[in-house]
């Protein structure tokens, strides 16, 4: 991989395996979505697949460790990309400490054109998850998600 980009840390108010179960199947993903974004969505329990600014777009998950880790990579995007979630004990068990690390094939020029969009990204990915474990609802996030 040629670039690798590290979110922030966030304790979420859930635990590893509950938060862990949430991520697990792709399907959970669309329920993220507003539903004028759904009908370019398609998932299963192992990928998803949407059509972006005219573009196809696929993740699968590759690998689970229970309740820990999930491994997602690119199914058709436009460059390489894995992206591992962690699933941390945070408070004895009772909270979540939750990470994402993303490895991506950019030359030079993407990474520095993207490289802060990335970082920035993930940790809005972090931000949000903390702030709906919490009770506080993201803005954009629909009113029946939850997790």
């Amino acid at each position: 991989m040629g670039a690798q980009f590290k979110s922030k840390h966030g304790i979420v108010s859930t635990q590893p395996a509950a938060l862990f179960m949430s991520f697990t199947d792709m399907r959970n993903f669309v329920n993220m979505l507003p539903e004028d974004k759904k009908k370019d969505v398609s998932a299963d329990f192992d990928s998803l697949h949407a059509k972006v600014q005219g573009f196809d777009i696929g993740v699968k998950v590759t690998r689970r460790e229970a309740y820990s880790l999930i491994e997602i990579q690119d199914d058709g995007a436009p460059f390489h990309f894995v992206l591992t979630l962690h699933f941390d004990p945070a408070q004895d068990g009772a909270k979540t400490d939750f990470y994402i690390v993303a490895d991506a094939d950019l030359n030079l020029m993407m990474k520095m054109m993207l490289g802060g969009k990335i970082t920035e990204a993930l940790d809005k990915i972090v931000d949000s998850l903390v702030a709906l474990s919490e009770g506080r609802r993201p803005e954009g996030m629909p009113e029946d998600f939850h997790f």
